[in-house]
């Protein structure tokens, strides 16, 4: 007795290729704009190849053989910028810390929290150069000017950070308050404040980084610092000196990030135990 079989005949059909529709579609859009924004900045092609020898004369002229003798001056405007940014920083803290608070969910009423989130979301959408342009007017062109305006600018993006983090901790403190018969502003101080404290302490510490570098700007459209020397002597083409502030800025910043960083991570993750074999 002999088995026949029948081979199968194979019934299944390929899969359809997904469509290119999409895709193409996103790709012409994408290049027609870029095309838009291109032709409206009246770009001089001919001249592009001219741009990497004339960025290496400019360095060149920067950092050969920088100025040092306007040092002095350059720490002791360095050191009004810090300032600027370390009062910024504290009075975005200090604003934002409790409007943040209220514009969390569980916290402040609903029409409260809608209106801080409202308005915090406005701050964000305006730089700080527009805020500080628009105080000049009115506080002319002082330190005190970039300190307002960084501590205004700033408390947009730090109240949606302080509302995200009470949100974020965590529910088990916040209802043993409640059930132990806390109200609101209870449950705050003894549940939410120290679950969220680190974190906003850690927030405040990079507002201050970043007040750090955006002093800087600031002072070039006027509000005084570093940013101010850089831009008087970059308007009158001293080169060498504008290597030595360039230096500076970089130097000072990049101490303070250092700085700061060591600081928040010691928030965040607590002091090392010392004599601790971490091997074992």
């Amino acid at each position: 007795m002999t088995l026949t079989s029948t081979p199968r005949r194979a019934s299944a059909t390929l899969p359809v290729p997904p469509s290119r529709a999409p895709a193409t579609i996103l790709a012409v859009v994408v290049g027609v704009i870029i095309l838009i924004a291109t032709a409206g900045l009246d770009i001089e092609w001919t001249k592009l190849g001219d741009v990497p020898s004339r960025v290496v004369n400019y360095l060149q002229l920067m950092f050969a053989d920088p100025n040092w003798d306007k040092l002095p001056r350059a720490l002791f405007e360095t050191w009004r910028s810090v300032s600027m940014a370390w009062l910024g920083a504290i009075g975005c803290v200090v604003a934002s810390i409790p409007l943040g608070m209220l514009a969390a969910r569980g916290v402040g009423p609903t029409w409260l929290r809608y209106l801080l989130r409202g308005v915090f979301a406005i701050i964000r959408a305006v730089p700080e150069v527009i805020i500080a342009l628009i105080l000049l007017t009115v506080t002319g062109l002082t330190p005190f000017t970039g300190a307002l305006a960084l501590g205004i600018a700033g408390i947009g993006t730090q109240g949606k950070w302080v509302y995200e983090t009470i949100e974020s901790a965590q529910e088990g403190a916040s209802e043993a308050v409640r059930a132990a018969g806390g109200n609101t502003l209870e449950t705050t101080r003894w549940a939410l404040w120290p679950a969220a404290a680190p974190a906003l302490m850690s927030f405040a510490l990079y507002r201050f980084e970043l007040n750090i570098r955006m002093s800087a700007v600031l002072g070039l459209v006027g509000a005084g610092g570093i940013g101010s020397m850089l831009a008087n002597y970059a308007n009158f083409r001293e080169w060498d000196t504008v290597g030595m502030l360039l230096i500076v800025v970089v130097a000072i910043t990049m101490c303070f990030d250092l700085i700061s960083g060591s600081i928040r991570r010691r928030i965040m993750e607590g002091a090392r135990p010392r004599g601790m074999d971490r091997s074992h």
